[in-house]
């Protein structure tokens, strides 16, 4: 790994979700356009810049939470 793609894929930490804007293609794998983890895609991804920080999530959807069922709207 060179130091440039180390450094562009450590702007994210291996568990935050990122937007990858177009497909990108490895020997092993073709990952499409979509949400992933970081440390899901490939550092090409990264070198390429094909790779965006999602926006954080503000409002109501911040508080939703997993492991609490929503309460029912009667």
């Amino acid at each position: 790994m060179n130091p440039e793609q180390h450094i562009l894929q450590g702007l994210f930490a291996p568990t935050e979700m990122v937007m990858l804007r177009q497909a990108c293609f490895t020997p092993s794998r073709m990952f499409e356009p979509g949400v992933y983890f970081a440390g899901q895609l490939p550092g090409i991804a990264f070198e390429m810049g094909l790779v965006d920080k999602l926006p954080p999530v503000r409002g109501k959807n911040a508080e939703i939470r997993p492991d609490r069922p929503e309460p029912n709207d009667a």
